[in-house]
């Protein structure tokens, strides 16, 4: 496996963390992308177990995948409180469209 694929993989998951921490879901969109296709790339290269380099430089990413998994499990949780707490007040002082 070349170096060049995880630190293209490194990028790619810094600029999903930094993309996280704003508010254009566009830049999301396309970091994703990236972390996706960074993915596949170190995935297809194959056996990388048997290469000290390699292995030292997956554990170095750890931390900056670990990163973007917590900013993400956040927003998730961020997200779904907004959505309980919109549907909460808003069937409290909306009548509901649809009736039996």
């Amino acid at each position: 496996m070349t170096l060049s694929a995880l630190d293209a993989l490194r990028d790619a998951f810094a600029d999903l963390r930094n993309a996280l921490d704003g508010d254009d879901m566009a830049q999301v969109d396309a970091a994703t992308a990236r972390v996706r296709e960074a993915t596949a790339q170190v995935r297809a290269q194959g056996a990388w177990r048997d290469e000290p380099a390699v292995r030292e430089k997956l554990n170095s990413l750890m931390p900056i995948i670990d990163a973007a998994r917590v900013r993400t499990n956040v927003l998730t949780d961020n997200a779904r409180q907004r959505m309980d707490l919109l549907a909460a007040h808003g069937a409290g002082h909306a009548p509901l469209t649809y009736r039996r």
